[in-house]
């Protein structure tokens, strides 16, 4: 049997001449609603239950997660880690405030531990992470944050609380409380994971 490929749902995403709360436009610029005598929606107006097509949903989640990264990096560049990365995050947050081994590193972010190696090693670089003596084994090493990795850690915090302020200010307080508790009821009780980098790796 031949493989189908709907038309319409290809290039949904970067598709410019759609908006994704009025749908596919015209050539002319006018939307298509119109073909079907139904009056044309403001881009200002919220779109209708049935007008959200799925793949948004996600989208916007990630818009959503990217942006506060986006904004944490910028700030903690402005307060003296300019080097800082999204991924230098999840490494610190999997090798935490007691060390880990570079294998419990790689299980805990999805990665090999070559490639837990490698960010290890860049934190180190960057003075973030060192490796030391495990007092419990004489033959194992392990990843330390030194105070410059847990100085951008507490940063960190401190931001994420301030970019939680701002979004409390835009949307209301109870409003957000309300998204927040609507995500809680949703996703699983494990889904907070370290692993983000590995799984939209493939590994």
């Amino acid at each position: 049997m031949d493989n189908v490929v709907d038309e319409k749902k290809v290039n949904q995403v970067v598709d410019s001449r759609k908006d994704p709360r009025t749908g596919p436009r015209t050539e002319s610029g006018t939307e298509s609603g119109t073909e079907s005598g139904k009056e044309p929606r403001k881009d200002s107006e919220p779109p209708e239950d049935g007008d959200v097509r799925g793949f948004e949903l996600p989208l916007l989640l990630f818009a959503g997660f990217r942006t506060l990264i986006d904004r944490l990096h910028a700030e903690l560049a402005r307060q003296g880690h300019p080097d800082a990365r999204p991924a230098h995050g999840f490494a610190m947050q999997a090798i935490g405030v007691r060390g880990a081994s570079a294998s419990e590193v790689g299980r805990r972010l999805g990665v090999s531990k070559q490639a837990a190696g490698k960010t290890i090693d860049r934190l180190i670089t960057l003075g973030y992470a060192e490796r030391t003596d495990d007092p419990a084994d004489a033959r194992r090493k392990l990843v330390r944050l030194t105070p410059h990795g847990i100085d951008a850690l507490r940063r960190s915090a401190a931001i994420f609380d301030e970019l939680h302020a701002e979004w409390a200010e835009q949307l209301g307080a109870r409003r957000l409380r309300t998204l927040e508790d609507d995500l809680r009821t949703v996703v699983p009780p494990d889904a907070f994971r370290l692993d983000a980098a590995g799984w939209l790796g493939g590994s």
